[in-house]
């Protein structure tokens, strides 16, 4: 059955309201919950792609008691233009205990879907995957009950390290091929862009995972018919499921908006992806990778 998981305004403000259009405001939550979600992710001392790559959302997940945790340190080896996360040669040696720190953090947080995501670390023998793994099993065997998702780098396209996750058996795989081919090069550090469908594809046919998933941002200077290209592309990987979001700079080092995207335009991307076979689209200015994850496993 195909899906899409609608969260436009009905009728969206697309004027401008400082920096930003109308669209792009949201009122931030507050609630005990945030300070909860909070006091559990220090307890263990864990890193969240929330925090680390500044996710406009993250207010909004820790007051559902949910986050993505971020694995293998905040460090990462490549130095992407869209990405705020700390970029270093050499990052600290990987956290021999992490994996149990965020098996019982997912536990009592309650989490009954966990996302775990994690730096690119192009300087470990296996590039972290062992380390993925690891956190898989942490899981499995202290919060049974809960499903998974892994969020991971294309591995350099080694695809035996790849194998190591997916041996894993996480119930959803998720690789971000981030945006359309033209852009690629200069949008993404060291990723390629038929590298990672042929990571997608692969996790398709290894038949290891219910889903395997990728994500697109918007708003860098791509063209309609090239991010309907790059939807033809994952859909012939086999892809289950694709979220499309806005991108919005976290600093000023970082790459710029060229264009502010309407949220009519975010449907039509969801309609066109759901005619061509994609089984389920995401798509919307504040959809992420992680975004209501959890949604797609109750579907």
């Amino acid at each position: 059955m195909k899906s899409k998981l609608n969260i436009l305004p009905e009728n969206p403000d697309t004027s401008s309201q400082g920096r930003f259009p109308k669209f792009l405001h949201r009122k931030i939550p507050q609630g005990e919950n945030l300070f909860q979600t909070s006091g559990i992710l220090q307890k263990y001392r864990l890193n969240t792609v929330c925090e680390e790559a500044k996710c406009p959302n993250r207010s909004e997940c820790y007051t559902k008691k949910t986050a993505t945790f971020l694995a293998l340190g905040k460090e990462c080896t490549r130095n992407c233009g869209f990405c705020d996360i700390d970029f270093s040669k050499t990052p600290k040696a990987p956290e021999q205990d992490e994996p149990e720190r965020i098996a019982h953090s997912a536990k009592e947080l309650g989490l009954k879907h966990v996302v775990i995501t994690m730096v690119a670390r192009d300087d470990l023998p296996d590039q972290g995957a062992s380390h993925i793994a690891k956190i898989i099993d942490a899981i499995r065997r202290i919060h049974p009950t809960a499903t998974i998702e892994i969020l991971t780098s294309d591995f350099s396209g080694n695809l035996s390290l790849l194998d190591i996750v997916l041996e894993a058996k996480p119930e959803i795989f998720n690789h971000n091929i981030e945006t359309c081919r033209a852009l690629s090069p200069r949008i993404r550090h060291k990723a390629e862009y038929e590298r990672s469908l042929n990571v997608l594809r692969h996790a398709k046919n290894s038949k290891q995972t219910l889903f395997v998933k990728s994500g697109i941002m918007v708003g860098l200077g791509e063209t309609e018919s090239q991010i309907q290209e790059t939807l033809f592309d994952l859909q012939k990987t086999g892809c289950d499921i694709v979220t499309i979001g806005h991108y919005l700079q976290a600093s000023r080092h970082k790459l710029t908006v060229k264009e502010f995207i309407p949220p009519e335009q975010f449907k039509k991307y969801e309609e066109f992806g759901l005619s061509i076979g994609i089984p389920h689209m995401y798509s919307g200015p504040f959809v992420r990778s992680s975004y209501n994850a959890e949604l797609f496993i109750k579907k």
